[in-house]
């Protein structure tokens, strides 16, 4: 892991524009975000137009000669390419540049290496980490050579590329042994929220979204949240009772970013899937970023690779208290819109008041009559449903309310003249 975080780096950022200047622009923007978490200072940046990248080198020869005088020129340290490279790109821009050579997974790794905080989180990352080096294992000479330890020396042994690659295939698969385990246990405590029946929302976004403002805000929960890329990254559940009174859960999930690498996206599958399991996905938009669209198309991408396409969709356009005048904004894939200020709370009844409304779509109208010996079938109501109305009359007690679909058999009075739907 290249630890950036020790001492200030000064590095050089390097992309390849194969679809527009603009683009990769952007995408450098985010990149220098990057290297400012991981704790370094960009010294500046090179973009090429090529058809695709060089296959060696990343980039062309007479762009590594540029990077070497951009290098002497601001006294960078090393530098980071804008994609993920391959173990031969990265060895041949080392060897010509002879400086620290990382890309924008490497980056990435060692953001969520340093964030992560829980033993799952911890465990995810070192796996992902791991399959990282594991296809990066290439020998430089006889370097990675060594005697074997049996009486004489009757060969060079086992090399210790051989070595190296034994070791982290074994750690692998403990940590698949662990990340399983962990999985199990997730997926135990999510069946139990399926029998207590409390809906859960799931809020996913691009990283730096305010997701974390978001959860704070309504739940009064004190996660850690900061004006960085992926400033939170274990995923945390808390509870909240709606204006009706209705009990929901609030999943805060790890944030998503263009060129997610795939070994985190494989590794964090497991935390990732709070949303595939959720009522309703509240997605979270800085609508203050000027790649806004940019970003919701990465987090349905993502959405899609991950098999959540069939959930209602809230869509929150966050951060208002930053923009200078009224903005436009629109979202087609969402099944609701609320603009508003995680910071501030303006527009935070609007978004309660909305997912109320939704989850009620999901829920069957309950309008009853129920005799007084009946008061246990309002009681369920009332804990796993919504009760808008309950009036006490001389012939019984009048419901209104709405019920999940499979409580309604448990609260129904059959064909009784008092029950009507």
């Amino acid at each position: 892991m290249i630890e950036l975080g020790k001492e200030k780096e000064r590095v050089l950022l390097v992309g390849v524009s194969t679809f527009g200047q603009e683009l990769t622009e952007s995408s450098l923007d985010e990149l220098s975000e990057l290297a400012k978490t991981a704790g370094a200072e960009t010294a500046g940046r090179l973009i090429q137009n090529r058809e695709q990248v060089h296959p060696g080198t990343y980039v062309g020869k007479g762009k590594i000669e540029e990077i070497k005088d951009m290098l002497w020129e601001t006294e960078a340290t090393g530098i980071v390419c804008d994609d993920e490279l391959s173990p031969a790109q990265m060895k041949n821009l080392q060897d010509e540049l002879d400086v620290k050579v990382m890309d924008r997974t490497l980056l990435i790794l060692d953001i969520f290496a340093a964030r992560a905080s829980t033993s799952e989180g911890k465990i995810q990352v070192e796996l992902a980490q791991l399959k990282y080096r594991q296809t990066r294992l290439t020998g430089f000479g006889t370097a990675l050579s060594r005697l074997g330890g049996g009486i004489g020396t009757r060969g060079p042994g086992e090399k210790k590329l051989e070595m190296d690659r034994r070791l982290i295939k074994s750690r692998i698969a403990q940590l698949n042994r662990e990340l399983k385990e962990v999985k199990r246990h997730r997926e135990v405590t999510r069946g139990q929220r399926k029998k207590s029946r409390i809906p859960v929302i799931a809020i996913v976004g691009y990283t730096n979204a305010g997701k974390s403002t978001l959860l704070n805000k309504l739940t009064g929960a004190d996660i850690f949240a900061e004006d960085k890329l992926f400033a939170t990254l274990d995923p945390t559940t808390r509870g909240l009772r709606l204006l009706s009174g209705q009990e929901i859960l609030l999943t805060d999930t790890v944030g998503f970013i263009k060129k997610l690498p795939h070994h985190l996206v494989e590794a964090f599958k497991s935390t990732l899937e709070e949303a595939k399991y959720a009522d309703l996905i509240l997605h979270v938009v800085d609508s203050s970023n000027p790649q806004m669209d940019e970003q919701m198309f990465t987090v349905y991408e993502t959405l899609k690779n991950l098999k959540v396409g069939d959930k209602p969709v809230i869509t929150v356009f966050n951060k208002q208290d930053r923009l200078d005048k009224e903005q436009i904004v629109r979202d087609f894939q969402a099944d609701y819109t609320v603009k508003l200020s995680a910071k501030t709370g303006e527009g935070i009844p609007e978004l309660l008041e909305t997912m109320e409304a939704v989850l009620r779509e999901q829920k069957i109208a309950v309008e009853c009559l129920y005799d007084y010996k009946d008061t246990g079938k309002i009681q369920l109501i009332r804990k796993y449903g919504e009760l808008t109305e309950e009036e006490y009359r001389e012939d019984g007690i009048f419901v209104r309310g709405y019920v999940p679909a499979d409580i309604w058999d448990k609260v129904s009075l059959g064909d009784s003249p008092k029950s009507r739907l």
